[in-house]
């Protein structure tokens, strides 16, 4: 059975070589290996994003009805387990709709690659100390690179949409995500500060004796904050205002790519989920269980406080958002970083 036991690329390629060599001769075992090690990662990290999408759609269709006093799915499968499949069906089934005032080749196109973008950091993103796809000094420069490209492709959706609600919407996103990015880099850079490093595994092994959540709350206020706006989950979810924008810039989205939509949603809460246990719970450290186990525990937990902030928030009005981000958490932020500079750097 393949075991990933190293944190970096270079790695995979000489263990998958070992594992090839009597089979293979010459040069096609490197790109081989390297060929398969990245094919049985993509293949295992699919599974698992898809399980969680899954059930995640359904607990939290479940629990934000038992908070409103309501029942939530209960007629398809036991308990209604089988309802977000039976939707997925009806939603592919449905005609894809094009428009004739929308640049549809753009307005297609968006949705797949930010798909790709986050599966991409997700790659970039460790499990556990022995689970990553690719393993970087930089993984955490690399990820919020890679993060920070969101609201432009929503800008271009909004503008390819043709629509003039999309169009309001993807401005929105913009005008929020520009609001809370400069908070959002000067925590990292806190982050990296404490732990001397950029890589993930190193922000991790830097709390084994103390979560940064607890030796820096402010700023684990402030990323938590931050995150849900990045994520655009309430209170921070003006770009889909459905009482004022109906869906934002996918009003105009065919069912088949609304399925992808949402597949895009679970797929950044696990994301925002992940980065939290990563950079502020420790990650995978801890008593009793195995590694694996303790990240998939904080990434349930933190994915469960987003449904019920949810359930039992409402959205902020814009001009309300901007103060937070400009008249709150930069300060905070720059505040943060300026202690931790004079208690770590000599």
């Amino acid at each position: 059975m393949l075991q990933f036991s190293s944190p970096s690329i270079e790695q995979y390629y000489a263990y998958v070589s070992s594992v090839l060599s009597p089979y293979l001769q010459g040069s096609l075992v490197g790109p081989l290996s390297l060929l398969i090690s990245l094919l049985v990662f993509t293949v295992i990290l699919s599974v698992v994003l898809s399980a969680f999408a899954y059930t995640f759609g359904w607990v939290e269709r479940k629990l934000i009805a038992r908070i409103q006093a309501r029942r939530g799915p209960t007629y398809v499968g036991k308990y209604g387990f089988f309802q977000n499949l039976a939707d997925l069906v009806k939603l592919l089934s449905k005609e894809d709709i094009h428009l004739a005032r929308s640049d549809t080749a753009i307005f297609k196109s968006i949705l797949p690659l930010l798909v790709s973008v986050f599966f991409l950091m997700l790659v970039l993103i460790p499990f556990n100390s022995f689970f990553v796809g690719i393993g970087s000094s930089i993984g955490l420069v690399v990820v919020f690179l890679l993060l920070s490209f969101t609201p432009l492709m929503v800008l271009l959706a909004g503008w390819s949409s043709g629509n003039k609600f999309g169009f309001i919407s993807s401005q929105r996103s913009i005008v929020m995500l520009l609001s809370y990015e400069i908070p959002l880099i000067i925590v990292i850079a806190t982050i990296a500060m404490v732990s001397h490093s950029f890589s993930f595994f190193s922000i991790v092994g830097a709390q084994k004796s103390v979560w940064f959540a607890a030796l820096m709350p402010v700023g684990f206020l402030i990323f938590f904050i931050v995150m849900l706006a990045e994520l655009e989950r309430p209170p921070f979810d003006i770009r889909e205002a459905d009482s004022e924008l109906i869906a934002g810039w996918m009003t105009d989205m065919g069912s088949p790519y609304y399925a992808i939509a949402l597949l895009l949603d679970y797929m950044r809460v696990f994301v925002g989920s992940l980065l939290i246990s990563l950079l502020f719970l420790g990650g995978w450290n801890g008593p009793f269980l195995p590694p694996f186990a303790w990240i998939a525990l904080k990434v349930v937990f933190v994915a469960l406080l987003v449904v019920v902030i949810r359930a039992s928030t409402v959205r902020m009005r814009l001009d309300k958002l901007l103060k937070l981000g400009w008249g709150y958490l930069l300060p905070l932020a720059i505040l943060n970083f300026m202690a931790y500079f004079f208690l770590f750097v000599k």
